[in-house]
């Protein structure tokens, strides 16, 4: 499985690219207003750190305009994939980028039917979220795992199951169980996954242990 950050703050993605663990990166107009930056500026910053896709979210919300802004982002890098959102404008956007061989990702699904609908405009990506599901007392991953049955009964259907509003550990392990292909999570998020009281506990008794010894790596 693939790891996104969902994040615009270039300093954490340097952060997480460093580690080699970072497939790319989604970003919204929320996320980049944050930075305090310009838009533009900011896109760029984050597809010069990171090779994998990232997505950059449109604000039209009727065809035309989501085309005009759609290829503008497009020129940015040409790791840009263009976020729309899951509307019957936001699907015909979908089916003409894409058809110009530009990636789409299609967000905000929170129905196995929409998932089939923007596989067939030709999405790259498809963002079910499952912590807003998970705040009005649905079960967000059930919504993971019905996109997953219904892509694999047709196998040429290529879109990437993208999870996101991903809110603990817990979603990230239950995504990779069910088999999506990426999860994308806040930084936050993503460093908590390395955490283990077991892990510090084994660490600090090894240390105690070595520094028992009175040696040091370095000076032998």
């Amino acid at each position: 499985m693939k790891f996104f950050a969902d994040t615009a703050d270039t300093d954490e993605i340097r952060d997480l690219a460093a580690t080699g663990l970072l497939d790319g990166v989604t970003t919204n107009p929320s996320l980049v207003s944050q930075t305090g930056r310009d838009f533009f500026d900011v896109l760029r910053d984050i597809c010069s750190v990171v090779d994998g896709p990232v997505s950059a979210e449109v604000t039209a919300t009727e065809y035309d305009g989501m085309l005009v802004e759609g290829r503008k982002l497009a020129k940015v890098a040409d790791n840009i994939v263009i976020k729309v959102p899951l509307t019957w404008d936001g699907l015909k956007a979908c089916k003409t980028l894409s058809g110009e061989g530009t990636g789409v990702n299609v967000t905000l699904c929170f129905a196995p039917v929409q998932a089939l609908l923007a596989a067939k405009a030709g999405a790259m990506f498809i963002s079910p979220f499952v912590g807003r599901l998970d705040d009005i007392g649905h079960e967000g991953m059930q919504l993971i795992e019905d996109i997953r049955t219904i892509y694999d009964n047709y196998p040429d259907l290529s879109t990437e199951i993208l999870v996101a509003s991903i809110r603990h550990p817990g979603h990230v392990a239950e995504a990779a169980r069910i088999g999506a292909d990426v999860c994308t999570c806040p930084p936050a998020v993503i460093k908590k996954l390395v955490a283990h009281p077991l892990t510090d506990k084994g660490l600090a008794a090894f240390l105690a242990d070595w520094q028992k010894t009175g040696q040091n790596i370095c000076s032998a």
